[in-house]
């Protein structure tokens, strides 16, 4: 079972984060629920379609956009029913991150720092203020080291259909 940090709730008016959001798992929740809990207002999450997820493996089995949407906003909602849950499709690393003045930080994990960065950049040239970055720990109580991730899900899906 993954873990987060202990956070400050409430600390910021919008947060936002992205991804692909395919088949939410474990790791999808820790980062949902921090962004849900840092929150007062509102929460920005960006979906990734098109072409950012060409390069992704197994790609022809991502859910459709919708479904995804639909299980973010739940998920969200589930932590904090008064948020305010904005999805939006992306087809490109920044989405909604580098034209949305009233964001206040983007959640991150280990992994994708440097994106929390690129995005600080982008808002910098645009004029924007700087987002606070918050990087999610994604501890695992069970002692279990593997990370799980979206395509492991659809690999497994895929022998699964081929053994049955």
């Amino acid at each position: 079972m993954a873990t987060m940090n202990v956070i400050q709730p409430n600390k910021y008016s919008a947060v936002v984060l992205g991804g692909t959001f395919d088949r939410l798992h474990p790791g999808h929740h820790v980062l949902l629920k921090a962004a849900a809990e840092l929150a007062r207002e509102r929460v920005v999450v960006g979906i990734s379609t098109g072409q950012m997820l060409s390069n992704k493996e197994y790609a022809h089995l991502i859910q459709p956009l919708d479904v995804r949407r639909q299980a973010v906003e739940v998920f969200i909602k589930s932590v904090k029913p008064e948020l305010k849950v904005q999805t939006e499709p992306i087809t490109d690393p920044y989405g909604p991150s580098i034209v949305d003045p009233e964001l206040e930080a983007i959640v991150v994990s280990k992994e994708t720092i440097k994106g929390g960065e690129s995005v600080n950049k982008k808002r910098a040239e645009r004029g924007l203020s700087q987002l606070q970055v918050e990087v999610v720990d994604l501890l695992f109580e069970d002692g279990n080291t593997e990370k799980i991730s979206s395509a492991i899900l659809r690999e497994r899906e895929v022998k699964q259909t081929k053994v049955g």
